[in-house]
């Protein structure tokens, strides 16, 4: 194996035709190369993803009403309705499986004007009115102050909670906003903390672009009456979303008159369904990459056998040479494969070494750029040590499989018919 005379004879079979060898090896590099590319982007895709979503409770689900379809109990269908108040302890009442549920509504953010107004500045924001208890669904870094809690609810407080954008925007990212006032859509609030999100998932607008009130203080001030635009509701651990999710349906539409068999009235998103999905749609992706992978790696492969077999007929006369001086089977063969393994190690090894290098740039690239709070789906482009083994297992079996038919070829010739091949 470590024969210095044989390395060298296999140097010079090689390096006979360089530009043969460099092409052939080419196909090999390139294999190898795309397939640690393609699988270090879907993961870059997968982590770009799941780090914007890791937080989020994937054990929710949000409800909202729309217009029914089906006529029931004396309404026609079309029928506009709303969800109010009394819906919350009527299903904390009667789903004992509900772990939290958070109602939450929504202002007009004003699109031929601004809505917000402090000192001389003035802008245009998401108005939403929330529960406590809706940071526990989908979080919030509290960067100043405090987060809404139960006394704003109950004492239905004139206070507001801003995203980081309203805060750079208003108050210059300077200074302390607390206990400063802004004037939302005609009314005075107290501004009693600085919020960012800790997931990308956007509800009626970003939340770093939001002004967030106390649900019961944006119901009384802006004449909501008792109507709830959203609820997010979770299910306690161990209990499908998909069981809440029913029950609540069916709570709420018997409460509001509405079909039970009537699916439009009552829109909805099953968080958890939905990561399901997307692992679902990771799995095919990483699949494809790897079929996709391999498919182009065994194409350079069979180019390098196509190769072998050209040099093994150029060497003929050589290897009956080296049959009719008692070369051994064993001896033509370990040749022939030798060659063929460290055509396809030398090239894949550089193709995944440089695969790793392109990741490692785009990694490094990405890091540097400034954070700026926008949407990134794309994060640490990586290969696992996994991948790369596998890799490596595969450059070895290619290699081996290069030269094996060449390598039958070659045990095909017989001395004395070599030996007259001009």
């Amino acid at each position: 194996m470590f024969d210095l005379d044989r390395w060298n004879e296999i140097w010079h079979a090689l390096a006979k035709n360089k530009v043969r060898s460099l092409l052939t090896a080419f196909g090999v590099f390139w294999g190898i190369f795309m397939l640690i590319v393609m699988a270090g982007a879907s993961n870059g895709l997968k982590n770009g993803i799941v780090e914007g979503v890791a937080k989020f409770a994937t054990n929710s689900c949000f409800m909202w009403s729309q217009q029914t379809s089906e006529p029931y109990k004396g309404f026609k269908r079309g029928r506009q309705w709303n969800m109010d108040s009394d819906d919350l302890a009527y299903v904390l009442a009667n789903v004992p499986e509900v772990e939290y549920i958070s109602p939450k509504n929504f202002g007009s953010r004003m699109s031929g004007g601004p809505n917000t107004i402090y000192g001389l500045k003035t802008g245009s924001y998401n108005v939403k009115g929330d529960y406590p208890e809706y940071v526990k669904i989908d979080p919030y870094t509290v960067l100043q102050g405090r987060w809404i809690n139960e006394m704003d609810i109950r004492d239905k407080r004139k206070v507001c909670v801003i995203g980081e954008k309203v805060y750079e925007q208003m108050f210059d990212s300077k200074g302390n906003p607390l206990g400063e006032y802004l004037k939302v859509s005609g009314v005075y609030y107290q501004v009693i903390g600085v919020i960012r999100p800790e997931t990308r998932i956007n509800i009626n607008g970003r939340a770093e672009e939001s002004i967030f009130l106390p649900f019961t203080t944006m119901q009384q001030t802006y004449n909501m009456g008792n109507i709830v635009h959203f609820l997010a509701i979770t299910a306690k651990k161990g209990v499908p979303v998909s069981v809440v999710e029913e029950k609540v349906k069916n709570i709420i539409k018997m409460r509001h008159s509405i079909a039970p068999e009537d699916v439009q009235a009552l829109g909805s998103v099953n968080i958890e369904e939905q990561f399901k999905q997307m692992s679902g749609l990771f799995l095919a992706i990483g699949m494809l990459t790897w079929i996709v992978g391999i498919g182009t790696l065994m194409a350079g492969v069979i180019g390098v056998s196509n190769i072998m077999l050209v040099i093994v007929k150029e060497r003929t006369k050589e290897i009956g040479v080296q049959r009719a001086l008692g070369a051994s089977p064993r001896t033509i063969i370990t040749q022939i494969m030798m060659e063929s393994i460290a055509l396809t190690t030398v090239a894949g090894y550089t193709g995944l070494s440089m695969g790793v290098a392109l990741l490692e740039l785009v990694n490094r690239f990405i890091e540097n750029q400034p954070k700026t709070g926008d949407q990134v789906f794309f994060q640490h482009p990586e290969v696992s040590i996994t991948v790369a083994v596998s890799a490596l297992v595969i450059l070895i079996l290619a290699g081996l499989f290069a030269g094996s038919i060449p390598a039958k070829r070659a045990l095909m010739i017989k001395p004395i018919e070599a030996l007259r091949e001009e």
